[in-house]
């Protein structure tokens, strides 16, 4: 179902041209106070759904701090690739690339970012629906992308974005 469209030494090449990492820096250090903390508070939230998706924030505000408390502490502490993501989606204003972003920067294990960009540069000219098959598969293909290649999920992210 994926096949990357560029050679997977270029993987390097491609992360780079990704940007500027200002934005990144803040965005990391938020899932680095996450991932000890075990959840989203929603300031960090609002800004990771602002970072991914602008359109999203006046959904995303609708979303109470306990609420955000609750869903991103239970999604991150889950073992089930499934429910994490369901979980994050059940917050207004999220949808799968959103929650894919959350658990890129906040989960303990490697996440890509669902992002049709992305999706492109595995061989899609198309998007494909969002579903839960696609993201499993997605999530399976590109962790092996990034062990095979020894590359961080962030580096493979990045270079699949452009």
């Amino acid at each position: 179902m994926f096949r990357l469209r560029f050679p997977a030494r270029q993987i390097p090449d491609w992360a780079a041209r990704f940007g500027s990492a200002d934005g990144d820096r803040s965005i990391e250090a938020i899932g680095r106070r996450v991932r000890s903390r075990g959840f989203l508070t929603r300031t960090e939230f609002l800004a990771v759904c602002a970072w991914k998706s602008p359109r999203s924030a006046p959904r995303c505000r609708e979303n109470s701090e306990r609420d955000i408390r609750t869903l991103t502490g239970a999604a991150l502490a889950s073992s089930d690739e499934e429910v994490k993501i369901e979980l994050l989606r059940l917050l207004r204003g999220v949808e799968w690339p959103t929650a894919s972003a959350i658990l890129h920067f906040c989960d303990e294990r490697p996440y890509p970012i669902l992002e049709y960009r992305a999706v492109w540069s595995l061989g899609h000219a198309k998007p494909p629906p969002y579903t839960r098959d696609l993201w499993l598969r997605y999530v399976t293909f590109t962790r092996a992308l990034a062990t095979r290649h020894h590359h961080s999920m962030r580096t493979i992210d990045k270079a699949l974005w452009q």
